[in-house]
């Protein structure tokens, strides 16, 4: 089953269920896979729908922060909430150890001599580590090991 059509399931469910928050964070999933899909012109596939999630929860960590920041507890609690909502759409993490090893792997296969190479290498990370790994970390440990070439 595709990860669209799993949560199209878990709307049904958080119906049924009446889970209001589930429903309304889901709702919200949704319509930013619709949106995509139209402002695309085409089917979202996994890979796709994945990157929907993430930037969603991109702006809701981002959101809690400035929440926290503002002193408004509550809105940030919400947030939070929605944020563990859809990291449940999330593939597990990479772990430490294979993340050092699929940096190595990719600036190897880039051919990447330095930080000039930075692009390639990231092209190669960003297909690979979708949704398991914080891209933006990822590309200052990508930096760091090619200044050390």
């Amino acid at each position: 089953m595709s990860l669209k059509s799993t949560i199209q399931e878990d709307v049904k469910t958080a119906m049924r269920s009446r889970e209001t928050r589930r429903l309304a964070t889901l709702r919200l999933l949704v319509a930013a896979i619709r949106q995509r899909e139209i402002d695309e012109r085409r089917d979202l596939a996994d890979a796709d729908v994945l990157a929907v999630i993430e930037k969603l929860v991109k702006q809701r960590r981002d959101s809690i922060e400035q929440f926290r920041a503002g002193g408004r507890e509550d809105l940030a609690a919400a947030e939070s909430e929605e944020l563990q909502v859809l990291e449940g759409y999330r593939p597990p993490a990479l772990a430490e150890d294979a993340l050092v090893a699929a940096i190595a792997s990719a600036i190897e296969r880039a051919g990447a001599a330095g930080p000039g190479d930075m692009g390639r290498v990231m092209a190669i990370l960003k297909a690979e580590l979708a949704g398991r790994a914080d891209l933006g970390q990822v590309s200052g440990r990508v930096k760091a090991a090619l200044a050390s070439n």
